[in-house]
């Protein structure tokens, strides 16, 4: 077990949870970098729309997985849906965690 993993957890095993119960993934990349390259079935709210967007995150009533392209704004993203109640883990780069999700 790396020294990562025992500070943070294993993320892989996170997502799977997240996954189990029905979470939703928001790539907060631009419209531009979206439409190039997405994990299947995610949304895309870029981040300086997602303060906007956050009363119809909460009513879905399900954790969100955010990612981006390196792991920066996914984790900005991340950090404002937590504080604003919302069960969110922050997935990273998108590219990284399309190897973990189970499609």
């Amino acid at each position: 077990m790396g020294i990562l993993n025992s500070l943070f957890g294993n993320k892989s095993v996170k997502i799977k949870d997240f996954q189990s119960r029905g979470a939703i993934i928001i790539d907060v990349r631009t419209v531009s970098e979206y439409s190039q390259s997405a994990i299947p079935g995610s949304k895309n709210m870029p981040l300086q729309t997602l303060n906007a967007n956050i009363e119809n995150i909460k009513k879905l009533n399900k954790p969100v997985i955010t990612c981006c392209a390196s792991g920066v704004r996914s984790g900005s993203a991340a950090a404002l849906l937590k504080s604003n109640g919302i069960e969110t883990l922050n997935g990273g780069g998108f590219m990284s965690l399309y190897k973990k999700l189970e499609l």
